[in-house]
């Protein structure tokens, strides 16, 4: 009896932990740490698929240490749960943030001021453990299957400009912009076929955009 009340304890806890949302995705950085730690003061890239498929980064920004630790689909609720892992493990000289376009894609009802509260919790979190890290925000891209939530991007984008304009050692990086045709419409040839995740022109417009702004 004592076996088997053990045995559904474990296959419990089991599921409880695997329910947890990206519990894979966080597995396999805690394994790639636990073969081979990634440098210290290296600049860190957090946020979701945008970076996570940025699989050949060391390419864009041959020289520069860095560690990329978006994961796909996630939100800022996911890197503030995940902060010990994705984020203050590392020891960064340099946070670059990208994220938000999820929290909006979850859920119609999501609002501006929710983003940029969630963003400015990170934000804090990330403060009250690195007072001298710069920290950098990228801005949400403007991704052409997500059309309906474009106005919401920009106006959250601006907020969270506006906020970190009042903080030291911050930067804003608009790679919204640079992503737009001269007559304002989104460019289309810097996309892969979803629409929603960038193929090599796209990542070429951030490594132009971002390279300023990232440390030596």
């Amino acid at each position: 009896m004592r076996r088997f009340f053990f045995l559904i304890v474990t296959v419990f806890s089991a599921q409880l932990v695997f329910a947890q949302p990206f519990a894979n995705e966080i597995a396999a950085f805690r394994k790639q740490d636990s073969l081979a730690m990634p440098p210290k003061k290296a600049i860190l890239l957090v946020g979701s698929s945008s970076f996570r498929l940025w699989d050949n980064w060391q390419d864009y920004f041959p020289g520069r240490k860095m560690i990329n630790r978006g994961f796909g689909g996630s939100s800022l609720p996911d890197v503030i749960r995940y902060a010990d892992d994705v984020i203050f493990k590392y020891r960064p000289k340099q946070i670059i943030i990208y994220c938000g376009e999820n929290d909006f894609a979850a859920s119609d009802t999501v609002s501006v001021p929710t983003v940029v509260e969630r963003f400015k919790t990170l934000f804090g979190m990330i403060r009250a453990k690195y007072k001298r890290v710069p920290v950098a925000f990228v801005s949400m891209k403007p991704s052409p299957s997500r059309q309906k939530f474009l106005t919401k991007y920009l106006a959250a984008n601006a907020a969270i400009k506006d906020f970190l304009a009042a903080q030291k050692r911050t930067a804003y990086i608009d790679v919204y912009t640079p992503m737009l045709q001269p007559d304002g419409n989104v460019m289309t040839d810097i996309f892969k076929a979803d629409n929603l995740h960038m193929n090599a022109k796209g990542y070429a417009i951030w490594k132009q955009v971002m390279e300023p702004y990232l440390l030596q």
